[in-house]
C-alpha cells in the first residue's frame, strides 16, 4: 500500500471523532464523476483542497447527503482545472467568474470554488498549503483546514441557506486546536461576523468554554465596545450578508451596494 502523503497541517492533533453517522450512498455515476475529477486534477498538478460534506465529516464525524463535490482552488488554477476536466471527457462551465465553475457528467457535477460569492474572501495558495490529509473515496487528498472552512461559511447567512450550524459544529469539535490568531487576522474588517457566530456557538454550547479562548472574547468585545462608542463611517453592509433580503435598502433607500462593489474589485484583481 502506498504511504500516506503529508499535507500542510496533517499532523496537527484533532479531537476524537464523535459517533459516526452513516455515510451517504453515492450512485455509481456520481462516484465515478468525483473520482474522475480528483484524479484529473491530481495528475495535472493542480493544487486543490476538498471541502463540503467530505471535509465536514472528517472534522465532525457528521455525514450528510451530498449531491456534489466541493473543491477549493486559487482562481489562477481554474482554467487549467477546467481544461483537465474536459480532457477527462466532462462538460465544464464558468458559472460565476467571481467564484464558481463546474464540471458535469450527466445529472451530477463538481463545484470548483475559488472564493466567496460576494467577493470578500478568495482562495489563496496558502489555503491549499495549510490543508490536512484525509481519505476521500478510497484515496488520500488534501482537505480544507477547519479555519478556512469556517471563513468560507461566515457569509453563508441567507434566508434560504444558513451555515451557522456548520460553524458551531466545527468549533465544538476543533475549537481547542484552531489557529484563532490566524482566523482573527484573516477575517479582517468583518470580525463582527465572527463574533456573531461565536455568540451563537456560546448560546448552543454553553458548557464548552474550552473550545474558544478567553483572549479572543476579550479582543472582540473590546472592539465591539469601541465601535458602539464611535460608530463606523460605513452606513450599510446588508448586501454582503443577503442581497435579496436587503434589496429594498439599495433599491428604495439608496444604500450603497457593497456586494456589487466587492465583486467588481474581485473581477478586476482576477483580470
Amino acid at each position: 500500500m502506498a504511504s500516506r502523503p503529508e499535507f500542510g497541517n496533517a499532523k496537527r492533533p484533532r479531537p476524537p471523532a464523535p459517533n459516526q453517522t452513516p455515510p451517504p450512498v453515492l450512485v455509481a455515476e456520481q462516484r465515478q464523476l468525483f473520482q474522475r475529477v480528483l484524479r484529473a486534477l491530481s495528475r495535472g498538478g493542480v493544487g486543490f483542497a476538498v471541502a463540503g460534506a467530505f471535509a465536514f465529516q472528517h472534522y465532525t464525524g457528521i455525514w450528510r447527503f451530498t449531491k456534489d463535490l466541493d473543491l477549493f482552488l486559487p482562481a489562477e488554477k481554474v482554467d487549467v482545472a477546467l481544461t483537465l476536466c474536459r480532457t477527462a471527457g466532462l462538460v465544464t462551465e464558468i458559472t460565476d467568474p467571481v467564484w464558481l465553475a463546474k464540471a458535469w457528467a450527466g445529472d451530477y457535477y463538481v463545484d470548483l470554488i475559488s472564493g466567496m460569492s460576494n467577493g470578500v474572501y478568495w482562495v489563496t495558495p496558502e489555503w491549499i498549503e495549510r490543508a490536512h490529509s484525509g481519505e476521500i473515496l478510497g484515496r488520500h487528498y488534501r482537505l480544507l483546514a477547519p479555519e478556512e472552512m469556517i471563513l468560507s461559511k461566515l457569509f453563508v447567512t441567507r434566508r434560504e441557506r444558513f451555515d451557522g450550524s456548520d460553524i458551531c459544529h466545527l468549533i465544538y469539535r476543533c475549537g481547542a486546536a484552531l489557529d484563532w490568531q490566524r482566523m482573527l487576522a484573516t477575517v479582517g474588517p468583518h470580525w463582527e461576523l465572527l463574533l456573531w457566530h461565536l455568540q451563537l456557538f456560546r448560546y448552543i454550547y454553553p458548557a464548552a468554554p474550552a473550545a474558544t479562548p478567553r483572549w479572543l472574547w476579550d479582543e472582540l468585545r473590546g472592539r465591539l465596545a469601541a465601535e458602539v462608542d464611535q460608530p463606523s463611517t460605513t452606513a450599510f453592509r446588508g448586501s454582503l450578508v443577503d442581497p435579496p433580503m436587503f434589496y429594498a435598502d439599495v433599491a428604495q433607500w439608496g444604500m450603497e451596494n457593497l456586494e456589487d462593489a466587492s465583486r467588481r474589485r474581485r473581477l478586476e484583481r482576477a483580470g
